[in-house]
C-alpha cells in the first residue's frame, strides 16, 4: 500500500438484494438480503417451511427469483440437501466425471477430499450402495471438487457421525483460511461461535442475529 493511502473494504463475493419469491399466492421470500465477504462463514437459520431451500436455490442460480438480484464474484459450489448422484456409478467414477465436467486436468482434489472425510474404502462402491452419511460426504466432495470461491451448503452435516462432523469443520476452517466463503442453510445451529454471522430467516426476510468472530463483519 502506498504511503498515505486509505485501506478499502473487501468487496463481497456474494450479495443478494431484495429477493422475493412466491409459489402461487403463497409468498415465501419477501425482500431477503444477504452480503458475504471472502473467508466468511454464515449460517442462514430458519424453521422448516421458512424458505431456506428456496433461498439457497436462488443464490445458487437454479431457481429464478420473482424480484431482486443475486451477484456472485468468482466460482460457486452448491451442495443440496438431497444428494444428486447416479446410483450406478462408483465414488471414483463420480470424481472423474465431475472433474471432466469442470474441465479439471485430474480428480486429485476429489481424492484428497475423500481422504479428508474418511471414506477411501468406498472408492469402488456404487452410490446406490452407500449409507446416507457416506452419500452426503460424496455430495460435499463433488461440490468442492473445483475449489469454488463460494460454497453453499443445505443441512450439510445431516447423517454425519461425530468424527465426520469434526472433519467437516476442519475442512471449513481450511477453506476460510484460503479466503473461501461458506454459507450454511440449517434449521439448527450448534457451536454458534464458529460463525461470523447467524441470520434468521423468518417471515421471508433475513435478520442478523450476531457476528461472533472478532474482526469479521457480514451484513444481511
Amino acid at each position: 500500500m502506498a504511503p498515505g493511502s486509505t485501506p478499502t473494504a473487501t468487496a463481497p463475493v456474494l450479495r443478494a438484494t431484495d429477493i422475493h419469491k412466491s409459489y402461487g399466492k403463497h409468498p415465501v421470500l419477501r425482500g431477503a438480503e444477504l452480503t458475504v465477504g471472502p473467508g466468511q462463514l454464515v449460517a442462514v437459520v430458519g424453521e422448516n417451511g421458512a424458505g431456506k431451500s428456496t433461498l439457497l436455490k436462488i443464490l445458487a442460480g437454479t431457481l429464478a427469483a420473482d424480484r431482486g438480484e443475486v451477484t456472485l464474484s468468482g466460482t460457486l459450489g452448491h451442495c443440496p440437501q438431497q444428494p444428486v448422484l447416479n446410483e450406478a456409478l462408483t465414488v471414483e467414477q463420480h470424481l472423474r466425471y465431475f472433474a471432466a465436467a469442470h474441465r479439471l486436468p485430474d480428480a486429485d482434489r476429489g481424492r484428497e477430499l475423500v481422504r479428508l472425510l474418511g471414506y477411501e474404502r468406498y472408492g469402488r462402491s456404487a452410490a446406490g450402495e452407500l449409507s446416507g452419511g457416506t452419500r452426503q460426504k460424496l455430495n460435499l466432495t463433488l461440490a468442492l471438487l473445483h475449489d469454488p470461491d463460494v460454497l453453499l451448503l443445505d443441512e450439510p452435516y445431516q447423517g454425519f457421525d461425530w468424527e465426520t462432523y469434526l472433519r467437516f469443520w476442519d475442512l471449513v476452517d481450511d477453506l476460510r483460511a484460503r479466503g473461501k466463503a461458506v454459507v450454511i442453510i440449517t434449521h439448527l445451529v450448534f457451536e454458534q461461535d464458529r460463525f461470523d454471522l447467524l441470520a434468521d430467516l423468518s417471515d421471508g426476510r433475513l435478520t442478523p442475529r450476531t457476528a461472533s468472530r472478532e474482526g469479521h463483519h457480514v451484513g444481511a
